[in-house]
């Protein structure tokens, strides 16, 4: 910016943005974006400020005024009612207009000579019009019409009306609606990504289509899945996420439990991508035809479901891209490809992509042509597998790339590695991502976790998805297969975040043996075979997940915007928490017990501001897995779970008495 003396104004600490607005935040289409910046000046002259928003790109700006909020800190907002990309601006400037009234009603009412005042007020309104005149001077508009009418008044009139006129509360509206920005400092420009609802709220239900569970002992298909579909939207879920539905190599195919070679039958991992049917673009034969995979996208879609496809981008060695473009891989010394390893462990199965041979332009462009076949199917979510071995350069140009072309699209980043790198993949693009949810069982854990997610910077960029289980991961706590552990898991992650995920039927049909004590493996994992699922075996979850979805559309405190709290309580056992929508309409109040063996107790210190409520209230809450009603006085009340019942709480405030 060109020095200019006369732009006082310094701009700090504008919020939200992130990385100092070297990347969007995000937001889901619909919000409100509100935005706060400090603006400071020298002395005592007011400032005044205003937020400018527009469409990227290079669409005409809209502007509101800002607000003071105290501190020298001011807020305004917008709406983002479109997909895509939007802009955002602050700027800043002493209001000479504000700054003269100010000083003029404060002489008035002292009694003092204000007749310069007047001068002076009367010339500062004349420049502003002339200023809005030279902008606009064939069609003026009628605020800038009424300020001429003013001003030739003001003139013309006596000594008392003049009084009158100058401390009118509509002169003050119309320099409002008029601001001098000819000596506006501006911030940098801010961008904000606005994604479709299903960004912000979704249940998630994996399942291997080769296993379809309305279908024993042989390979499925993807129209035998179909009559699937229906048991997973009545048990309420949003999204169908499929694992690789792609060819499978035969070379190096892994067998039963990831071993190296492979029986006869065996039908080998589906990340091993590629055959001679075909890559990245094909389906698997025993699965099906395209034409089927249309036919399955529209039955999940008139099942009010969303389709989700796995992306790997790595090839089988029996891939089409091995023999016609061996330059897209990294070699060994004697010339042969390299195979993926993290020794001691070796996945000869799998030939990893080298993103930065020479001719990794045409590679990128491949990757991408190979996601665009599916998303003109209609496909619009992604799961990507792995993205942290991948380089950031590449997602931030594939995601913008994809974005471009279909604003809708929505990916998730599979990346249980290094904080800051899961941190970087969300900054380039990515849309939602996996946590270390699974992994966080203690109060104090889930508290600390939970808070970082949610109330710090990484809530402007960071969406999560809260898996407690997927096909890599069993954990400890799931091993003792107790249905009281997978249901504390299951109400955990589907009230803590708006977006959560299982693999099914693993999941509700409680799936707990480890491959080796202290594995985090299945057992005859179902990435190395097909597996047979009866969807009666007892017992089962089914009943409490189909549930626990019901209420996460019927309570708005539980989707996107719901406003977390934690609250305090006696036993370590215990976690409490609220949910509530930002009207105050549904507000609930979570209690669950931890312990999956054992019956606690303890009493609740609530946050009653963050409930809306009178600290000493009597209010009445309402069970919404059980239907029993309880009557609570104040912020202390006794609350005792039973792991041979639902194990936790799900309250709603019905009424203060």
């Amino acid at each position: 910016m060109t020095l200019d003396g006369r732009r006082r104004v310094y701009i700090f600490e504008v919020t939200p943005c992130v990385d100092g607005g070297r990347y969007p935040v995000k937001r889901i289409i619909g919000d409100q974006m509100i935005v706060e910046a400090d603006l400071v000046a020298d002395g005592h002259d007011v400032v005044g400020g205003r937020l400018g928003y527009r469409r990227a790109p290079a669409t005409p700006w809209s502007y509101v005024p800002l607000k003071a909020i105290g501190n020298d800190r001011y807020r305004a907002q917008f709406d983002v009612n479109e997909l895509g990309l939007y802009e955002y601006i602050i700027e800043g400037w002493v209001d000479e207009f504000r700054s003269w009234r100010l000083r003029y009603d404060k002489k008035l009412s002292l009694g003092q000579d204000i007749n310069d005042e007047l001068q002076i007020g009367r010339d500062i309104i004349a420049k502003r019009l002339s200023f809005y005149q030279q902008l606009a001077p064939v069609t003026l508009s009628q605020t800038i019409i009424e300020l001429e009418s003013w001003l030739k008044q003001f003139d013309q009139a006596r000594d008392d009306d003049r009084l009158s006129m100058a401390g009118s509360s509509r002169l003050e509206e119309i320099m409002r609606d008029l601001p001098d920005v000819s000596h506006a400092r501006r911030s940098s420009i801010f961008t904000v990504r606005v994604d479709p609802q299903r960004a912000g709220f979704g249940a998630w239900y994996e399942f291997f289509p080769r296993s379809c569970p309305t279908r024993l002992g042989s390979h499925g298909t993807l129209r035998e899945c179909e009559e699937f579909l229906g048991y997973v939207a009545d048990l309420g879920f949003d999204v169908i996420y499929l694992p690789p539905i792609h060819p499978i190599g035969l070379t190096h195919r892994k067998g039963a439990n990831n071993q190296s070679v492979a029986s006869s039958g065996d039908p080998g991992s589906p990340w091993a991508i590629g055959g001679p049917e075909g890559g990245h673009m094909s389906i698997h034969p025993r699965l099906g035809t395209l034409e089927d995979f249309d036919h399955f996208l529209q039955r999940v879609r008139s099942l009010n479901m969303d389709l989700a496809l796995d992306l790997t981008f790595q090839c089988s060695p029996d891939h089409p891209w091995v023999g016609e473009h061996p330059e897209w891989f990294r070699h060994f010394p004697d010339g042969s490809i390299q195979y993926a390893e993290n020794p001691p462990k070796k996945y000869e199965d799998v030939f990893p992509l080298n993103f930065e041979c020479e001719d990794w332009r045409s590679l990128w462009q491949a990757l991408l042509e190979s996601v665009i076949f599916w998303a003109e199917r209609g496909v619009r979510i992604f799961r990507v597998d792995n993205p942290h071995t991948k380089p950031l350069p590449f997602w931030e140009w594939f995601i913008a790339q994809m974005k471009k072309r279909f604003p809708d699209v929505i990916f998730l980043s599979e990346a249980f590695t290094r904080p800051k790198l899961m941190e970087a993949l969300s900054k380039v693009g990515f849309t939602q991502s996996y946590t270390y949810f699974a992994w966080r069982n203690t109060q104090q854990e889930l508290r600390e976790y939970v808070s970082e997610l949610v109330f710090g910077e990484k809530k402007e960029y960071f969406r999560p998805n809260f898996w407690p289980n997927t096909p890599d991961i069993l954990t400890s706590y799931l091993q003792s297969g107790l249905p009281q552990a997978f249901i504390v898991r299951f109400i955990l992650a589907a009230t803590l975040s708006p977006n959560y995920g299982i693999y099914g039927p693993a999941f509700e049909l409680l799936e707990h043996e480890p491959l080796f004590p202290g594995s985090e493996e299945y057992n005859h994992s179902e990435k190395y075979e097909i597996r047979s699922w009866d969807l009666h075996r007892v017992p089962n979850i089914q009943d409490v997940i189909r549930k626990v979805n019901t209420i996460r559309h019927q309570e708005s405190a539980l989707r996107h915007g719901g406003v977390l709290t934690f609250h305090a309580i006696d036993n370590p056992q215990i976690l409490v928490y609220s949910k509530r929508d930002k009207g105050y309409h549904s507000i609930l109040i979570i209690v669950v017990n931890l312990d999956s063996v054992f019956t606690q107790s303890g009493w609740t210190a609530l946050d009653m501001q963050a409930l809306g409520l009178a600290e000493g209230a009597h209010f009445v809450v309402q069970d919404l897995l059980t239907g029993a009603r309880y009557h609570w006085e104040g912020p202390y009340n006794y609350v005792e779970l039973h792991p041979d019942r639902y194990n936790a709480h799900l309250l709603r405030i019905e009424e203060g008495i």
